[in-house]
This record gives structure tokens, C-alpha cells and sequence, in this order.
């Protein structure tokens, strides 16, 4: 089928009023990630480039465009939180992002409660329904295609803790859409949600039947 297409080489640039790259590989999932130095001074931050990559141990990751507070605090002590943002944490969870002097407090800037975790020196998000304590495995400088290191680093981490929220739990299953996810979309305000409304379900095929 003939259809007409917008086609770039991303090294000359894509031609377009904003990059399309964020808004194709969505919505994200944000890595709303809580940190803390040696000294004992917390950070909080969102990533949009954030995923899970392992069932067993459970592995999530995020990548940081930049050497930010969050790579150094995680490589200087081994240790971080990620926290579920929601619908109704969307506010603070974008007030976290503000470009602060470093050393200032994200989580007073935008009016949250630091929670002691159990596992990890590092302080969890406690309006946030859903907490993972990591332990770092792996910091990763990225490359590109010729080898070249970028400025942008993949922090990957071994989740040690895991609380969820009782009321988020179904006969023992989790519900997604009740929690509120939001979820990165493209430009430079785009977020969405999900509801049960949206949800389709399919039968994975049993790779075995020929």
C-alpha cells in the first residue's frame, strides 16, 4: 500500500517544529527517581526515559541525558527509589523537575513527605502508591553507532523492596488503572493517562502449537 511519509536522517535534523522521537516511543513511563549523597542531601527527579527490564531479580532503569544529581548520587552510594507518579501527584511531580541549586530539597520544593525506606538509605516518595528500593547493578556511559560516548548515562538497578498500596490490589492482583498512572508523551507539556475503559485483553499463543 502507497502511503506518503516524513522521512529524515536524525544526524541532519528532522525537519519538523518539534522532535517526533518522544511522541513515537510512547507514552512513557516516568522514572520518578529519589536518590540521596553521602552527606545525607536527598534528590528528586523525573525521567521520562524509564522502563523495566527484568522479571527475576526485577531490573528497571533510567537514562539521564547529562551527569545530573540523580548518576552521581546513585554511583556514590549504590542506592535509589523510584516512586509511581499519578494523576493527583502530576503537579508536584513536575515541580521536582525545577532546576534547582544543588543540595536544595525537591522533596520541599514541591510540598511532598519524605518516607524512610526499609532497605535503602534513601528517602521514598509517601504520597506515591508504589515505591521500588533499588540497589544499583549497573551505570552505563551510552554510545553511538561508531562507538562514540555520548553525554547520557543508563542507570539500571535491582529492585531490593517493593511497596504497594493495599487498595490497588484485586484478589491479590494489581490494577493498573486504578492507580493513575501518567505516562510522558511527545512535545514539551504532552502527558496521558489510562482507565479501564481503554484496556483490551489477548491470549499470549502457545509457541509450541505449529
Amino acid at each position: 500500500m502507497s502511503r506518503s511519509r516524513h522521512s529524515y536522517r536524525p544526524e541532519q535534523g528532522h525537519g519538523l517544529p518539534h522532535d517526533p522521537l518522544n511522541a513515537i516511543i510512547g507514552p512513557r513511563p516516568i522514572g520518578w527517581i529519589s536518590s540521596q549523597n553521602a552527606a545525607g542531601q536527598r534528590n528528586l527527579a523525573p525521567y521520562s526515559f524509564f522502563n523495566c527490564f527484568s522479571y527475576r531479580p526485577p531490573i528497571i532503569g533510567f537514562a539521564s541525558s547529562g551527569w545530573k544529581d540523580s548518576v552521581a548520587n546513585i554511583v556514590e552510594t549504590g542506592e535509589f527509589v523510584w516512586n509511581l507518579a499519578t494523576r493527583s501527584l502530576a503537579v508536584a511531580m513536575n515541580e521536582s523537575s525545577a532546576s534547582l541549586p544543588r543540595g536544595e530539597d525537591e522533596f520541599i520544593h514541591a510540598g511532598l513527605t519524605a518516607l524512610p525506606a526499609s532497605r535503602v538509605n534513601v528517602s521514598m516518595v509517601a504520597e506515591s502508591p508504589v515505591n521500588f528500593e533499588c540497589r544499583l547493578t549497573q551505570c552505563i556511559q551510552l554510545q553511538d553507532a561508531q562507538g562514540g560516548l555520548l553525554d547520557s548515562w543508563l542507570v539500571l538497578g535491582e529492585a531490593i523492596a517493593i511497596h504497594i498500596d493495599s487498595d490497588l490490589l484485586d484478589n491479590g492482583i494489581y490494577q493498573t488503572a486504578k492507580a493513575e498512572p501518567i505516562l510522558r508523551a511527545g512535545g514539551p507539556s504532552a502527558y496521558y493517562g489510562i482507565s479501564e475503559a481503554q484496556r483490551f485483553d489477548l491470549v499470549r499463543p502457545d509457541a509450541r502449537v505449529k
